[in-house]
Order: C-alpha cells, then structure tokens, then sequence
C-alpha cells in the first residue's frame, strides 16, 4: 500500500502519474498541509500549474494515532462527494472530487484554495454576522432537502466509523475513569465534569440519544457540521470533510450546529435567524434536538475532542449546566 507522506515528493509523483491523477511528465513543485486535520492525511499538491488536494485514510486516526479507526472510511467520503454532484446548489459549496484511489484509501479533490477555517469563534470575540449564518444554515437546507429518502437503506451507512464517533461522543466522555486527565486542559476541570459522570439519569438519556445516533435515517447528513468544517473564501463560506456522513436524523446536523453556537458564545438573535432560515425547522423533534445540542456541547467540554475554547472554568460550568437541563429536558 502507497502511504502518503510529505517528505517524500518524487514517490508521490511517481505514484499519482501511475494512478493518472498527474500527467506523465508533470512533477511536484510543493508539498504542504492546508489545514490542521485530525482524522486523516491531508495535503495540498502543487505542479507548475495547478494544485489539488489528496487525502488518504489509515486504520487510525491521524493526529491520535493511538485511536484505531476503519481503514477505508475516505472510500465513503468519496462516496459523499459523487452523491452531491447531482446537486448544483450543494456541490457549489463543497470541493469537487477529482478521483478515488479504493486499493491505497485514498481520494483527490478540487482545491478551494489557502483559506482558514471558523475556529477562531473558539476565541469567544466574534459574533457570526447575517450572511454568514444564511449560508451556514443555506448549505443544512440545500444537503437535507436535496437528499432524502423515502425508504430507509444501507447507502452511506458509515457504520464503522459512527461507531467510532458514537464512543466519543455518547460514551468516553462520561466514563468516570477513561484515561483523560481534564486538570491538563484546564485546572479543575476534572472535578467540574465528575458530577456528570456520576449522573445516572443523565447517562440514560445520553444513552438513548446514542442509538438514535447509530439508526439509519432518511436525511444525507454532513456528520461533523462544526466551525472547522467551514472555510471563509472570497465568494462566500465554503464546507468540507464530510467523513462522517451517513442518512439520519435532521435533528444531529442541527444539534451540532446549534451547540457550536453555544459553546462561540453567539448571541440569541444567531439561535433564532438558524431557526427561522432552516427549512421545516417546525418538523424537528425538540426533544431529540435539544439532547443532541446538549450531549455535544458536554462531549466538546469534557471529552477527547477538546476545542481550543478561550473560556474560564465559571463559564463551562454554566454550559455544562444547561447542557445537562436540554439532554433531560
């Protein structure tokens, strides 16, 4: 198996010309990551006269290389971005993909070009403006509309690696002892999280929203629909890295979305304009909505998957506070 590495430019050529994503005398003039990825490995090729981007997927994740994780996931990733083609609206918003490497894990697509992503929100000092937040809200619209189902089947499943999520999502971060020293994030983390771990009818209600996680659904959901999936262009907001799609429940994509906005500290009027421009927003289940809002923003908080939150211990204990009032809700 080919194993992407930046280190090594003339291999990679050599590799992608036998594999026709570069022409026969084409080379590598730049090898670079576009961004601070976790799950695979990213990078922006460069010739003399265009540049793309190949991503690969190993039976681990890239930045926890401890974590196993299903080899093959990018193959469903790739499979995300054939199904979006069929729709102008959506694939507008997302990188084209230009070929899928199925024997080494691997797919090219389209680069957008050097842009960053949301995740300076985390610094809690910026308020999303309106035209921000419609196209946030635009691209939910446009994957949820243009992509439902009227029976439920096994296209994009995605099972291995929800699995996966679902551990880190609805498990590992309310284990009393699960290896994670939260003091190291910040002191007195680890005694602010205990009562949660400790909750008992909170841990049922997690649980349950868990398995409506892991069924399958109707809706083609973006899986991961957080500020670091989003990049801000000069022709307006762009999304990537669906990998962890599959057909759920509307109500998870939202979730997210809305917890995100809680944990940058958004003001009111951002909850209400994604309620408002959110088509059918009246349909969702509030109950499952709410839970999902609330196990996302505890995972964030006294999870794995830490965020680099600019927040103080007072105001991640309201959080926590109200997160643990939506999920029993």
């Amino acid at each position: 198996m080919f194993i992407l590495n930046a280190d090594e430019p003339k291999e990679l050529a050599t590799y992608l010309q036998q594999i026709k994503w570069l022409e026969d005398q084409e080379t590598i003039v730049s090898l670079s990551k576009p961004g601070e990825g976790n799950m695979n490995c990213v990078l922006r090729v460069e010739t003399a006269t265009r540049s793309f981007i190949v991503k690969q997927s190993k039976g681990y994740v890239e930045k926890y290389p401890q974590v196993l994780a299903p080899a093959s996931r990018v193959l469903t990733e790739g499979a995300f971005y054939q199904k979006i083609a069929q729709a102008d609206a959506v694939q507008q918003i997302m990188p084209k993909l230009l070929g899928i490497d199925v024997t080494n894990n691997m797919i090219a697509l389209e680069d957008l070009g050097k842009a960053n992503d949301f995740t300076g929100l985390y610094d809690v000092k910026r308020n999303l403006q309106e035209e921000e937040l419609n196209q946030i809200v635009g691209y939910l619209n446009g994957l949820h509309q243009e992509f439902q189902k009227t029976v439920v089947d096994d296209e994009l499943a995605n099972t291995e690696l929800r699995t996966l999520n679902y551990e880190h999502i609805f498990e590992y971060p309310f284990k009393e002892e699960n290896g994670f020293n939260l003091d190291l994030i910040q002191d007195g983390l680890r005694e602010l999280a205990l009562p949660y771990k400790k909750d008992v009818e909170l841990k049922k209600n997690i649980e349950r929203l868990g398995s409506l996680y892991l069924s399958k659904g109707k809706y083609l959901l973006h899986g991961d629909y957080y500020p670091g999936s989003w990049l801000k262009m000069a022709d307006g907001i762009k999304v990537i890295d669906p990998e962890f799609c599959f057909y759920g429940l509307r109500e998870f994509d939202l979730g997210v979305l809305f917890a995100h906005m809680y944990l940058t500290q958004q003001k009111e009027s951002a909850m209400t304009l994604i309620k408002e421009q959110y088509v059918s927003f009246e349909e969702l289940n509030p109950t499952i909505l709410n839970g999902f809002i609330g196990t996302e923003i505890m995972r964030r908080l006294i999870g794995l998957a830490q965020l680099p939150l600019k927040m103080d211990l007072k105001t991640k204990d309201r959080l926590l506070s109200f997160a643990r009032d939506l999920i029993l809700q």
